[in-house]
């Protein structure tokens, strides 16, 4: 395991090309993430995902999805989870535990059930990020609630029961996205609330998770540093780490999303500079993701050791 790059990237189609394959031999990602354009149906994504871990020999090498529910659904192509957004299981939180509790064990264990079917074993969720008003509808009803206790409840619960389904969450996109008033796949988002604003709000949902991973915000925090996002800022990554206590792996959000400024190479390489462990890169363009393979790291001890304590949740 420890030849593998630290990053992790995406494919283009439902099968792996030749020149993936060339790919994923040569530079080892630390793991591969699966989109909607990958997958038709379950023997197919099934295939898929048995082809790549043939390449790393690792029945648990690590295969990503983004399936949160709701509008965030990459398994549209199997099942439509539309009505079943972060904002409908908060509000029946509020309302009713007990009902809340049963929905949401339903969806947690179905959603586990299809993932393991398609052979994937981490899902970056739960979104931790604060549903508030006046704010880019990027996050809206991907958010459990406005109210950070709320949304650390749920977070707690969300990560506990994939994890007694044997598979592993990401949570994002930490120290919190909710006050981004522009969506950063597209542009950069600027937030200009001081420290202790968002340590009483934003970043409380992220505190004390038992979580392996968590994935960066490409925004800026103004007051913090306002030169740089999350992804590339030591600063708040020291934040991430020390205040918040986050002391797993931390994954970027995509760096080819237009909120990051540099070149990709620049990019790729600010993003370990700034301390995240492994860089993600989604869109399956070779050309790209040959200048992040060649500027990421190989994986160093601190990630081999969280990565062997991730593969003993895996059943």
């Amino acid at each position: 395991m420890n030849n593998r790059r630290s990053l992790i990237v995406g494919i283009k189609s439902t099968k792996l090309s030749y020149k993936e394959k060339i790919y994923l031999k040569k530079y080892k990602p630390w793991g591969v993430i699966l989109f909607a354009r990958n997958i038709k149906n379950i023997k197919q994504s099934l295939k898929l995902t048995t082809s790549i871990r043939k390449i790393f020999n690792d029945q648990k090498y690590p295969i990503l999805i983004d399936q949160e529910g709701g509008r965030v659904n990459r398994l549209k192509n199997i099942i439509s989870f539309d009505n079943l957004t972060s904002e409908f299981f908060g509000d029946k939180f509020k309302k009713n535990n007990k009902e809340f509790k049963f929905f949401y064990k339903l969806f947690i264990d179905k959603t586990s059930y299809l993932l393991k079917l398609i052979g994937v074993n981490i899902n970056t969720a739960p979104v931790l990020d604060l549903r508030v008003s006046g704010a880019s509808n990027i996050i809206g009803d991907r958010s459990f609630s406005k109210d950070p206790k709320i949304v650390s409840k749920i977070g707690d619960y969300c990560i506990e029961l994939f994890h007694k389904n044997g598979i592993g969450t990401v949570i994002k996109h930490i120290p919190g996205h909710g006050l981004a008033k522009v969506d950063s796949h597209n542009y950069t988002p600027i937030v200009y609330r001081n420290k202790s604003y968002l340590s009483k709000n934003d970043f409380v949902p992220f505190k004390n998770k038992k979580n392996f991973f968590a994935m960066t915000a490409h925004i800026i925090f103004n007051k913090i540093d306002d030169k740089n996002t999350v992804t590339h800022s030591k600063k708040l990554i020291k934040l991430i780490r020390n205040q918040i206590g986050f002391k797993n792996i931390l994954i970027s959000d995509d760096i080819s999303m237009k909120s990051l400024k540099g070149t990709l190479k620049e990019n790729t390489i600010k993003t370990f500079n700034a301390g995240c462990n492994l860089a993600l890169h989604c869109n399956g363009n070779l050309k790209e993701m040959e200048i992040v393979g060649e500027n990421s790291p190989l994986i160093n001890n601190f990630i081999l050791k969280k990565t062997s304590q991730f593969y003993k949740i895996l059943s």
